[in-house]
């Protein structure tokens, strides 16, 4: 067993770089096999030193609670022991509710050590999260103790007996709750430290031999809308994915880092805990709602000041909210590496960011598909917004040409020329939990077809410029919404702008921006038009409107949730048609039909036909004939 934690060989500045380090073959550069061997050789080299540090409130002034490396790593092996007498195998889940806290750390690298580890995302109905336990086989939950967070304990226990698989649930206890407090438990239900405090803490009692094969993870994709899909991390994909953090950023012992990702998405779990964790950096966790607590985001500089991370790592959404967050003398200088990923970063807000901090934006991509990380621009790169940087070592990169539905097509595209993104990689995952799922994630000879669209540059750095879902098509013409939001998002009063295809009976789409304005500032709508239509040269991609909202809608990750603003476009021109025809028929605003879309691109438009009188079944034939003609399904029901 290899006994050294992970450390860079030499400082990653160019493609050439990374090949000089693929002069050894792979099998000789990295020898670790699963990520309990990275968590045994972490505690054995860094002991005391802190590994976790949670802050209780998002007050500078509150005292954080603290876990050495070394006591980590004797929780990981009494959680994993605990879920071995529960009768977790290999193949066996073991889901995960948690808010971020020190207690997660354990369920994931515990869960992994004994099994097979199941975050879940909290907000996820509970239809869907009975649906993914049940696809995963979830033996044990692991569950929040209190409903202050996404009302967590409540939804652990109405899953309960849902899951048919599912044998216990163990309680987590608030940080600062009070011993004994929370009275008996139901049967099948324990609490978590006393029965882990019990376990021994210095060895895996099930003496398993890991092999870097074995499934460490399932980790949902989506499901926002939909039904989310369970994809299969090994443990040497999550691996190899920590092994090439470190080597492509640097990072080590004397560094520090605030994790404010969700420990349910990969973005947290791996490139930003387990790679840290891997090289001895201290992972910061700001209260258990983390970056969506107002109270981390307005004291988050001084936050900074007080506990000297030396990265910087949020999604653009983040950072265009902390760009509000004046430093007020703040003391940032221990910051050398800002970095972003989860979506194309906007060239103003990288601007804007570099303006008023000193701090340059790096940006990465990485995908629940690829262990969470698929390329990575190093510290001492810079490059324009949009660059997401090189490929990992071991890995191989391609743009190929869409073909006319749109997917992947064999012809690689040259440098410069933009297609969809595809990869081979170490850290490829294993696959979905349902075969047939599979059949549109890979090309026909094995690629990952990412659905990203973007092109290599002179270097080989990758830059993106948005999802191939994401596509407005206009009489059959590809615009790319990036070239939209790139223009409108140039204006000062805007803070964040996305761009979506609105229906139309003709054009199938037309291109309309949704925007979030900087407090204090204002713009109208005309103003908005105007200045993104000057900046953009293809007539077809000139928007038609701008509509500002007061908030964006989001993921639970922080991307801009796109579905959503193409259900509110569609519904502005629904209702905009619905009303042409209530005036041709002389229906005043009380009589008019009530129009919704839901997540599906699914039309629905309720008429009240007391309202409407004699006149409700004219209204329905003339509405389901004017809306039959947008690319929606849609239905006109008389009520």
């Amino acid at each position: 067993m290899s006994a050294a934690p992970f450390r860079a060989s030499f400082p990653i500045r160019s493609l050439d770089d990374i090949r000089k380090l693929e002069a050894a073959p792979l099998a000789e550069a990295l020898t670790v096999r699963s990520t309990y061997e990275i968590f045994r050789n972490s505690g054995a080299a860094f002991g005391d030193k802190t590994a976790l540090t949670f802050l209780r409130t998002g007050d500078p002034a509150d005292a954080p609670i603290r876990w050495s490396y070394a006591q980590l790593l004797a929780g990981i092996h009494q959680t994993a022991n605990l879920l071995h007498r529960l009768g977790v195998g290999p193949d066996d889940a073991v889901a995960v509710l948690l808010p971020g806290c020190l207690d997660y750390h354990l369920a994931l690298w515990g869960g992994e050590a004994a099994g097979i580890v199941q975050p879940l995302n909290p907000l996820l109905t509970d239809e869907k999260l009975v649906a993914l336990m049940t696809a995963g086989r979830a033996k044990v939950l692991i569950a929040y103790g209190s409903d202050a967070e996404s009302g967590m304990w409540s939804k652990a226990m109405r899953l309960r007996g849902q899951v048919p698989t599912l044998t216990t649930v163990l309680r987590v206890a608030p940080h600062d709750e009070a011993p004994g407090s929370a009275g008996d438990l139901p049967d099948g239900v324990a609490d978590f430290g006393a029965l882990r405090a019990a376990e021994p803490d210095d060895r895996l009692a099930s003496g398993r031999d890991i092999a870097p094969g074995d499934i460490a993870a399932y980790f949902h994709t989506g499901g926002t809308t939909g039904a989310p899909k369970l994809a299969r991390h090994s443990h040497g994909a999550q691996v190899f994915t920590a092994w090439a953090s470190v080597n492509m950023t640097g990072q080590g012992p004397n560094d520090a880092s605030i994790n404010g990702y969700p420990l349910f998405h990969v973005a947290g779990v791996l490139p930003a805990s387990l790679a840290s964790l891997s090289a001895g950096v201290e992972v910061i966790i700001p209260t258990t709602a983390l970056l969506r607590n107002k109270q981390v985001l307005a004291n988050y500089w001084r936050l900074v000041e007080k506990y000297r991370p030396t990265s910087l790592s949020a999604v653009p959404t983040v950072l265009a909210a902390l760009a509000n967050v004046p430093l007020d003398g703040a003391d940032i200088s221990s910051i050398n590496y800002c970095r972003t990923g989860a979506a194309v970063l906007a060239p103003e807000l990288a601007a804007r960011f570099e303006r008023l901090f000193g701090l340059h934006v790096h940006e990465s991509l990485g995908m629940t598909e690829m262990a969470g990380i698929s390329t990575i621009t190093p510290p001492g790169v810079v490059g324009p917004a949009g660059c997401v940087g090189f490929r990992l070592p071991y890995s191989q990169l391609r743009v190929v040409k869409l073909d006319a539905d749109g997917n992947a097509s064999d012809r690689d595209l040259p440098a410069g020329a933009q297609g969809m993104v595809l990869f081979k990689s170490p850290n490829l995952f294993s696959g979905f939990v349902d075969p047939a799922d599979n059949a549109k994630a890979f090309t026909a000879d094995g690629w990952l077809a990412t659905g990203d669209l973007g092109w290599l540059d002179g270097d080989g750095r990758l830059n993106l410029s948005g999802r191939s879902k994401d596509l407005i098509i206009r009489s059959g013409h590809n615009i790319d919404p990036k070239v939209i939001e790139d223009a409108l998002g140039a204006h000062p009063a805007v803070q964040l702008c996305a761009a979506v295809g609105a229906p139309d009976a003709y054009a199938g789409e037309l291109p309309v921006v949704f925007a979030t304005l900087i407090p204090g500032a204002s713009a109208s709508e005309a103003e908005l038009l105007e200045f993104a239509a000057a900046r953009v040269d293809e007539a077809p991609a000139k928007p038609r409107s701008v509509i500002v909202i007061e908030s964006m809608p989001m993921t639970n990750v922080g991307k801009i949730y796109k579905p959503e603003l193409r259900a509110m476009a569609a519904r502005r021109v629904a209702e905009a048609m619905v009303g042409e025809a209530c005036t041709e028929l002389g229906l005043d605003a009380a009589a008019r039909p009530l129009v919704e879309v839901d997540g599906d691109n699914a039309l629905k438009v309720r008429i009240d036909a007391a309202a409407a009188g004699v006149q409700a079944e004219p209204l329905r034939q003339q509405l389901q004939q004017a809306l039959g003609r947008l690319p929606f399904k849609t239905q006109v029901i008389l009520q």
